[in-house]
């Protein structure tokens, strides 16, 4: 057997580490651009299925394109700041959809609302209907809750909703994602009574018939909460915008 020297050994193993390193780096560069599609289609196909159009990932886009007929950003006033709409770029510099909401929100919850644009998505179902989709973040129990919030063409019925969440309990905040009966209590809810604003809550043992209101998951009390706080603190924003369609 050849005998090896500390040194050879040193050399050798720290040459086979940078290889290593090198060929995992190129890897993840080489599949960054299929990672960034998948994230894309990922937010297409959620935001389709919370205005009620489920398909499948690998035709989220082609769908996308047919029903979501306009993106805007609009800012705390409620006005338009960028506007995308059949293919292209039509009012602003950001499209819509890659506007970065996490961080967006932030500076809203901060306070700092006068830089602030979030986006609306405009969908045009097959029937002529218009849904407004809007998307939501907030805190869960163990990390970020997220997801959107489709408002039929009144902007005070839910037409329907998808949640996401970053780590929450598995088998109990994490129902907002596994358990389909959660989302689907949200249809057809209102988010004003009257001309008054009360978003939709998320309250222990509420029932069925209070319109402004769904059950919250049994043993994620801290999860449903952070839920019922992200879409009223998230519609707020939404409010000047709304106010604007309805005249």
């Amino acid at each position: 057997m050849k005998n090896f020297s500390n040194k050879y050994i040193y050399i050798y193993s720290t040459v086979l580490v940078l290889v290593v390193a090198t060929v995992l780096a190129l890897v993840a560069v080489g599949l960054k651009p299929f990672q960034q599609k998948n994230i894309k289609a990922e937010q297409m196909q959620q935001l389709l299925s919370s205005a009620g159009i489920k398909v499948e990932r690998n035709v989220a886009e082609e769908n996308y394109n047919k029903y979501i007929v306009a993106e805007y950003t609009v800012n705390s006033s409620g006005e338009i700041v960028d506007e995308y709409s059949d293919g292209k770029q039509t009012k602003g510099n950001d499209r819509p959809f890659e506007v970065n909401v996490k961080a967006q929100y932030k500076e809203f919850k901060a306070g700092k609302t006068e830089s602030v644009k979030l986006p609306v998505y405009v969908c045009k179902k097959d029937n002529g209907e218009l849904t407004y989709i809007v998307p939501v973040r907030g805190a869960g129990l163990w990390g970020d809750v997220w997801g959107n919030v489709a408002l039929k063409s009144d902007l005070n019925t839910v037409e329907g909703v998808v949640f996401d969440h970053e780590s929450e309990t598995p088998g109990l905040g994490s129902k907002i994602t596994d358990d389909p009966s959660f989302a689907q209590s949200f249809v057809n809810k209102t988010i004003f009574d009257g001309d008054e604003f009360t978003s939709v809550k998320v309250i222990k043992r509420v029932g069925t018939d209070n319109p402004h209101a769904v059950d919250a998951l049994s043993g994620a009390t801290l999860t449903s909460n952070g839920v019922s706080a992200m879409i009223e603190d998230c519609l707020k924003f939404y409010l000047p915008y709304f106010k604007t369609l309805k005249k």
